[in-house]
C-alpha cells in the first residue's frame, strides 16, 4: 500500500511539474507578470506534491507494524521532525551554556529575581537592587519549605503577589518521600523549562543514541490521570503531572487509546494500558517517568495474563473492570476479535516470563524511565527478568521543584546528569557541613569532583536559595559545568546514634548479603529506626528494624539475617564502631509476605495524595502505622 501511495504522489509531483514548464514556456512570449499567480500557484503545487512525495517515502521507511492511519503516521512524523529541530538547537544551546556557567548562571538568578521584584517577597529582600549572585547570596537566608509554607497558604487562598508574579498553574504536592507531602507552586516558566531543556534536549540524545527510536512505532506509556482537588481560590492541588490526553495531538505517539486516560482506578487503567500495547506487536518504547511503575506493570501481566488474552481473542473488555459506560463504549468499539495475536501471545506467556518485553514485541527498542536513585533495584530486575536485552535510558533528574539536570549518556548504565545552567541557580552544601547553622555554600564552578553536596535551588516557581534535600556526589565536568551522581535523601538516612547511614550504603550492603542467601531474589525492602516501634518490639537497644519482600525464599535462617547487619560493618566503619560497643544493636530482618509492598505502596499514596506517576517507595519509614502493618505481613 505504502508504495503504491508514493507512486500516487510522485506522478501527481511531474503532472504539475508539466504545467509548470508549460506556463514558463507561454511567460517567453508575453510580458512576464502576465501569468506570474498561475507560475506560483503551479509551483507551489509542484513543491507541495513532491515534497508530500518525498515525506511519504521517507515515513514508509520508518513505519513499523500495521493498523495504523494515515492521520496518525503523517501526526507523529511531524512531530518527531519538530522535536528533533528543537532537540537539536537545545543541545546547542546547552553546549554553550556550558563553555560559560558563571555567566550563564548569574543570568538565570537576575532574571529569577527582578521577575519576582514587585512582589511582596521580592520587596521584603530588595530583590529589585540585586545585582549579581554575591549580593543575593548576602541578602538572602539559605530557606527550607516552613519558610514557605504561610506565603504558599495566602496563595491558596487567591491572594496575589505574593511571591510570583502571577498565578500559579496549579499547587503541586510533593511525594512525601522524606516526610509529610509538601505543597509547591508550579508556573508556565517551570513548565517551558522542563519540556525545552528537559525533554527535547533527552530525546536528542536518545535519538542520537538509539537511532531506532525514530523509526514510527507506538510507545506504551505507563500513566495514570491524577485527582486534583481545589484550593479555595480554585487552584488545582495535587501531583505535578499532565495527562497526555490533555494534549491530543500527542496521543497518536501511544498504545493507549484517549478514552483510557479517563478512567479514575489506577488498577483500571493499568489493564487497558497492557491491554491495548499488547495487541500492538510493534511496540518501540515502554515509558514511565519512574522504573517502579513498568515493573509493578509486568507484575500486573504476569497475574493477569490469561484475562488479557481472553479479551484479545474476542475482541471485548472484561467485565471485571469498573468503567462508565460511555468510556467503556468507546473502549469496546477499538476491540475486534483477533484469534491469532492471542494464541501467540498465549504461547508466549506459558513459555515464562524471563525475557518476555521482547518476546512480546520483539521490535522493542527502548525502556525510558528514571531508574536511579529509589528506583535502582526496579530497574535492575527488570533488566534482569522481564526486560532482558532492552536496553534502559533514565533522562531526567528532576524533581517537583523543578528540572535540575540532564542525561547526555544514554548507555552509560551508571545514572549521570549534566546539570541545566539555565533552568535552576544552583547552590552546594559541603556534606560535612550539612548540620552547621549557617553553612556556606558554594557555586557550580567552585565545587570539586568526588565531592558530595546537598543541592540548593533557586528556581522558576517562588523559592530562593532552598534546599532541596538531595545529596549528589560531583563525579566530574561537561566543560566548566558538574556533572552529578544522586546519592541519597537526607531525610532517608538511619540514624539512631548519630551514625547517619544513607540510602546507597544500605542498599550496597543489603545486595551483598542476598547475593549469599541462595535462591533469594529482593524484590522490596525499607528500614524503620528501633524508636519509631515504640512497645511493639519489646525493650533492646536502639537498632534497625528491615522489612524484606524476597522471591525464591520464604524464610532465612538466624546466621543469613545477621550476614545483613555484618555486610553493613563492611561498609560503613561508623555502624561497625557502634556496634562493636554495643551502643547500637543487632539489626533484625523480617521477610514479609508477597505484594506486601505493593500494598503498602497504596497505603503511601493515600497518605501523601501523590500520584503513581510521582510516587517514590519510602527506604526508611517515618511513619508507625507504615511500619506496624508491614510488621502485620511478616511471614518469618
Amino acid at each position: 500500500m505504502a508504495s503504491s501511495w508514493f507512486r500516487f504522489w510522485l506522478s501527481l509531483g511531474f503532472a504539475f511539474l508539466s504545467i509548470t514548464i508549460a506556463v514558463i514556456g507561454q511567460n517567453l512570449v508575453t510580458p512576464p507578470w502576465v501569468g506570474m499567480p498561475h507560475l506560483l500557484s503551479a509551483a507551489f503545487g509542484v513543491f507541495s506534491v513532491a515534497g508530500m512525495a518525498l515525506i511519504w517515502r521517507d515515513i514508509h521507511s520508518k513505519v513499523k507494524g500495521e493498523n495504523r492511519t494515515l492521520n496518525s503516521l503523517l501526526s507523529q512524523y511531524f512531530a518527531v521532525k519538530v522535536v528533533g529541530w528543537l532537540g537539536r538547537r537545545q543541545r546547542a544551546k546547552l553546549e554553550a551554556d556550558t563553555l560559560n556557567v558563571k555567566q550563564v548562571q548569574e543570568e538565570t538568578l537576575l532574571r529569577r529575581v527582578h521577575k519576582t521584584a514587585d512582589t511582596c517577597y521580592g520587596k521584603r529582600f530588595g530583590f529589585s537592587s540585586i545585582t549579581d549572585s554575591e549580593a543575593f547570596r548576602i541578602r538572602h537566608p539559605i530557606t527550607t519549605y516552613e519558610h514557605y509554607r504561610e506565603l504558599i497558604q495566602r496563595i491558596a487562598v487567591g491572594e496575589e503577589k505574593v511571591i510570583i508574579a502571577g498565578k500559579p498553574l496549579i499547587l503541586a504536592m510533593t511525594s512525601g518521600t522524606s516526610g509529610a507531602s509538601a505543597m509547591l507552586l508550579s508556573t508556565k516558566d517551570t513548565n517551558t523549562e522542563f519540556f525545552l531543556q528537559g525533554v527535547a534536549v533527552c530525546l536528542d540524545a536518545m535519538w542520537r543514541a538509539f537511532p531506532e527510536t525514530k523509526s514510527l512505532q507506538r510507545t506504551t506509556k505507563f500513566f495514570y490521570t491524577p485527582t486534583f482537588r481545589q484550593s479555595e481560590a480554585g487552584i488545582p492541588i495535587g501531583p505535578n503531572s499532565s495527562t497526555p490526553a490533555s494534549s491530543r495531538h500527542m496521543l497518536n505517539l501511544y498504545t493507549t487509546p484517549a478514552p483510557a486516560f479517563e478512567v479514575p482506578s489506577e488498577k483500571d487503567t493499568l489493564y487497558l494500558h497492557l491491554l491495548f500495547a499488547l495487541k500492538d506487536p510493534s511496540v518501540g518504547t515502554l515509558e514511565s517517568n519512574f522504573a517502579s511503575t513498568i515493573f509493578y506493570a509486568f507484575i500486573a501481566l504476569q497475574e493477569r495474563w490469561q484475562e488479557l488474552v481472553e479479551d484479545i481473542e474476542l475482541g471485548k473488555i472484561s467485565s471485571s473492570l469498573t468503567l462508565e459506560p460511555k468510556v467503556r463504549a468507546k473502549l469496546e468499539g477499538l476491540m475486534n476479535p483477533e484469534p491469532g495475536r492471542a494464541a501467540e501471545l498465549q504461547a508466549h506467556f506459558q513459555e515464562g516470563f524471563r525475557g518476555i518485553a521482547k518476546r512480546l514485541w520483539p521490535q522493542l527498542n527502548l525502556a525510558l524511565a528514571v531508574d536511579s536513585g529509589s528506583n535502582e533495584i526496579y530497574g535492575e530486575m527488570l533488566r534482569e527478568h522481564y526486560c532482558q536485552g532492552v536496553p534502559f535510558y533514565s533522562p531526567f533528574y528532576a524533581a517537583t521543584e523543578g528540572l535540575i539536570g540532564v542525561n547526555l549518556w544514554p548507555k552509560e548504565l551508571s545514572r549521570r546528569y549534566l546539570l541545566c545552567p539555565r533552568s535552576m541557580f544552583c547552590e552546594f552544601l559541603p556534606e560535612t557541613s550539612l548540620d552547621e547553622e549557617l553553612p556556606h555554600t558554594l557555586l557550580m564552578g567552585e565545587v570539586q569532583e568526588a565531592q558530595n553536596y546537598e543541592l540548593v535551588i533557586t528556581n522558576a516557581s517562588g523559592l530562593f536559595r532552598y534546599r532541596i534535600g538531595d545529596i549528589v556526589k560531583v563525579v566530574g565536568f561537561h566543560n566548566q559545568c558538574p556533572i552529578v551522581e544522586f546519592q541519597y535523601r537526607r531525610g532517608q538516612m538511619l540514624n539512631v546514634r548519630g551514625e547517619k547511614i544513607s540510602e546507597i550504603l544500605f542498599l550496597g550492603a543489603l545486595k551483598k548479603a542476598v547475593a549469599q542467601w541462595p535462591g533469594a531474589q529482593l524484590i522490596d525492602y525499607c528500614c524503620a529506626e528501633s524508636g519509631l516501634m515504640g512497645d511493639s518490639i519489646g525493650g533492646s537497644d536502639p537498632h534497625y528494624q528491615v522489612f524484606l519482600e524476597l522471591k525464591g525464599v520464604r524464610n532465612l535462617t538466624e546466621e543469613q539475617r545477621y550476614r545483613l547487619d555484618q555486610c553493613l560493618q563492611q561498609n560503613s566503619a561508623v555502624y561497625k564502631s557502634f556496634r562493636i560497643k554495643g551502643s547500637i544493636g543487632p539489626m533484625r530482618v523480617q521477610l514479609v509476605a508477597e505484594d506486601a509492598f505493593k500494598e503498602l505502596r497504596k497505603q503511601m499514596m493515600t497518605f501523601s495524595n501523590t500520584s503513581p506517576n510521582t510516587f517514590k517507595m519510602h527506604r526508611v519509614l517515618r511513619r508507625k502505622e507504615f511500619a506496624d502493618f508491614l510488621i502485620g505481613k511478616t511471614i518469618s
